[in-house]
């Protein structure tokens, strides 16, 4: 009887496991080139790089919203507004933000960066940075999270059913007056106990360091753009591509960035 409940566990932590030992061996994001330049040789990245890396596509539409703002060709408003000032854009990307807030010259800020953060120039810039070891491929997190996730699940499964194999023992013990006892199925089942668990920790010890969006030699050029000690972060810029939104002194910027709007 117990072991109707032992198959599933072992199958759904064998299958489990290994997906995500397969991702991990496979994925360029777990690999550092020891011969390549160290991050204090590479030039520093670009604030939209370095923003991506930090923050994903998001993080690079505020960072060209304030930069826009900065420069006098937009104007955001507190309450959740963007509208056109001067439209001379200088890059692509920039072309898009006017492009997104329609003939108008307005529109809800938050609908701009949905849509900004989904264009091609988002999408170019990271599979650049990608191409360059400094970014997770594009799935790449998302691949690794959900086989994380699947392990977590089949860990919890793997309780569930033992704990409901053991159950199911002990109550027939007592109707039928058995003695098969439980401790050789509680052994079987702290195999696939032990196999999720371990393979959850080599996770967190080999994901840990990576953000959702930059690989390792991504965290290495971030670690070089923060303050070193207990010190702030003085340019408001590189405060907002650091730490997002929350980071502006700004008050007006700040609650621009953070509103949503109802949909």
């Amino acid at each position: 009887m117990p072991y109707l409940f032992l198959v599933p566990a072992v199958l759904l932590a064998a299958l489990s496991s290994l997906r995500l030992c397969r991702l991990a061996a496979a994925s360029d994001v777990l690999r550092t080139d020891a011969s390549g330049p160290s991050p204090y040789d590479r030039p520093l990245p670009a604030p939209t790089e370095a923003a991506y890396l930090a923050g994903g596509p998001d993080r690079v539409v505020d960072v060209t919203l304030v930069d826009m703002t900065g420069r006098g060709l937009l104007h955001i408003a507190h309450t959740g507004w963007t509208s056109v000032a001067r439209p001379q854009p200088d890059t692509e990307l920039e072309s898009e933000v006017f492009a997104a807030l329609g003939p108008d010259g307005q529109r809800r800020t938050d609908e701009v960066r949905r849509e900004v953060a989904s264009g091609a120039s988002v999408r170019a810039l990271g599979l650049s940075l990608a191409d360059l070891g400094l970014a997770v491929p594009p799935g790449g997190a998302s691949a690794l999270a959900e086989a994380v996730a699947a392990v977590r699940f089949a860990f919890l499964a793997t309780l569930a059913l033992g704990g409901t194999a053991l159950a199911v023992i002990g109550v027939r013990d007592l109707l039928l007056g058995g003695h098969d006892g439980v401790l050789v199925p509680t052994a079987w089942f702290v195999l696939p106990l032990i196999l999720t668990a371990g393979t959850l920790l080599m996770a967190r010890a080999e994901f840990h360091p990576i953000t959702p969006w930059a690989a390792p030699a991504g965290q290495d050029l971030l670690r070089v753009l923060r303050p070193r000690g207990l010190r702030r972060v003085a340019d408001p810029l590189l405060a907002l591509i650091l730490r997002g939104p929350s980071a502006l002194r700004d008050p007006r910027l700040r609650t621009a960035l953070t509103a949503r709007s109802k949909r």
